[in-house]
């Protein structure tokens, strides 16, 4: 361990000069306003701040090397060693592998022998020093559940330290039960305060936008979402985040000015000479699934077409899987929002990625064989679904298994449907259904009720669909399909007026000129009618 940990600690040092001159602040970066005071060189305090402003807005690659500068002009500065082991540690996207575990030991340990002059400053490192210890006898929940709670001590034990607050807040919604939203409601309660304090901390408003990430807060959200990219403008990630509350409340050109500045503050981001991969593909997700929602299906097909053009030597090494199942995501997206039935059941995924990855298409083809009432090919897909589950379980990466659920059961639904069992399908879309109700789907998914109130209609049992459509709505308002499908339900169960006001709804989202989908002629003679 000792010759691992010198090697290490040169390596870092390299890093470290290689980085020196490519992550100094310009002077028109925005990055937000971050006092956290270190017992450090004094020239080492600003940098610092940066560095911390940066993890706040999940610029980790970029907030590491900034914190190995400082290491590497200020060794004995306690605090670089800590920033850098907060940078690997990504709560609210992936888990540390092994590399980046035994990594963060080493800084864990450099911090410790470091000597931090300040008490407050030693409880920042035993709070992350909690987190890897024992990472090879302890799991990961258990891990994030001891920093959180030493990080809960911590936020108690200094109630004026803002920055404690704010990775409190983080830390609470890192281990949050994704089957309530208790932990959101705790990290509202904290963060709303700090935000009336601190208007221009990036971490506060961010995670604020975490916390209200579903359909009950997404409204308490929207302040902060406005907020945010005037605080962060430098930053690609914090650009892009307010579109997860404008995709939560349909605000579908807010959504979509929001992933563009984000594409662009990325390309602005990539002359720095970091990956701008993950950034590019997240937003190209986001903008897909809002021109979808405005019918305009052509900029949408362009957004999977252009998946080509990020390429993976532009992703980091733990994202490597994301740019696998994105292209498939997408491709699956387009087909199933147009209804595209026979195009989504020939998709195919590379047998060479990630089971979990493959998964995305399999799920596709299910729902599509089903409203095509392909028994044989739902259930082959089916089976073929349940076989990639279970080779997750077996991978690397074991714990992804069980977020694959959701699909699974609607995989599962439309495999029934296909098979005539419609009580079965309408049972088991009906649960999934309910608990988005709760908690919220994926902001750039299909609603389990919308399928819902599509299989109602499919069985000819309209003013039930209508019924799901409206409340579908609710929790995911303004979609093409769900608006589409609610007028579709309300002029064949005979309420005209009912259909007319959907109808006009979806003309009015879909205004633009690049509004190309099939659909909306039919919306315009009805609405000429009434």
């Amino acid at each position: 361990m000792k010759l691992f940990f010198s090697a290490g600690l040169v390596l870092l040092s390299s890093c470290s000069l290689l980085a020196q001159n490519q992550h100094q602040a310009g002077p028109d970066e925005k990055l937000g306003t971050v006092s956290f005071s270190i017992s450090c060189a004094a020239a080492s305090q600003k940098p610092f701040e940066r560095g911390v402003a940066l993890l706040h807005s999940f610029e980790y690659e970029e907030a590491d090397q900034q914190f190995q500068h400082i290491a590497a002009s200020d060794p004995q500065c306690a605090m670089a060693y800590w920033g850098q082991a907060m940078s690997l540690y990504h709560q609210l996207w992936s888990r540390p592998d092994n590399p980046d575990l035994l990594r963060d030991r080493e800084l864990v340990q450099r911090a410790a022998q470091a000597r931090a002059k300040t008490q407050r400053e030693r409880d920042y490192i035993d709070a992350i020093s909690a987190f890897y210890r024992d990472s090879d006898t302890r799991d990961h929940d258990a891990r994030a559940k001891a920093y959180s709670d030493a990080m809960g001590k911590l936020y108690h034990r200094y109630p004026k330290d803002h920055e404690a607050g704010a990775f409190y807040a983080l830390s609470l919604l890192g281990t949050s039960s994704p089957d309530d939203l208790s932990g959101e409601k705790k990290t509202i309660a904290i963060l709303q305060r700090l935000l009336d304090e601190e208007p221009n901390h990036p971490g506060i408003a961010h995670y604020l936008i975490h916390a209200c990430d579903n359909p009950e807060f997404a409204q308490t959200g929207l302040a902060a979402a406005r907020q945010y990219a005037g605080i962060a403008a430098s930053s690609p990630h914090a650009v892009h985040m307010p579109s997860h509350i404008f995709t939560r409340l349909g605000l579908w050109q807010d959504d979509i000015n929001s992933n563009l500045a984000a594409l662009e503050a990325a390309r602005q981001q990539a002359a720095r000479h970091t990956h701008v991969g993950h950034h590019e593909l997240h937003s190209m997700d986001f903008l897909e699934y809002a021109y979808l929602q405005l019918g305009e299906s052509g900029k949408a097909k362009a957004i999977v077409m252009g998946v080509s053009g990020v390429h993976k030597q532009d992703m980091s090494e733990d994202l490597q899987d994301y740019y696998n199942s994105f292209p498939l995501h997408a491709a699956a997206l387009y087909a199933l929002e147009t209804r595209q039935w026979k195009d989504a059941l020939v998709l195919q995924a590379p047998a060479d990625i990630a089971p979990y990855s493959q998964a995305i298409t399999y799920w596709a083809r299910a729902v599509a064989a089903g409203h095509l009432h392909d028994a044989a090919s739902a259930r082959a897909t089916l089976d073929r679904y349940n076989a990639l589950v279970e080779a997750t379980r077996k991978s690397s990466k074991p714990y992804i298994a069980g977020s694959m659920n959701t699909d699974h059961d609607e995989a599962e639904a439309w495999t029934d449907f296909a098979e005539g069992k419609s009580a079965d399908a309408l049972r088991l879309l009906r649960a999934v259904a309910d608990k988005q109700d709760k908690v919220g789907k994926r902001e750039v998914e299909l609603p389990a009720r919308e399928m819902l109130a599509d299989m109602l209609m499919e069985l000819g049992r309209p003013q039930e669909a209508l019924v799901e459509y409206a409340k579908s709505l609710h929790t995911d308002p303004n979609r093409f399909n769900g608006l589409y499908g609610a007028a579709r339900a309300a002029e064949t169960a005979h309420e005209p007026k009912k259909a007319a006001t959907y109808y006009v709804q979806l003309l009015k989202n879909c205004d633009g000129p690049d509004a190309d989908r099939p659909e909306l002629a039919q919306a315009r003679i009805l609405v000429a009618k009434n």
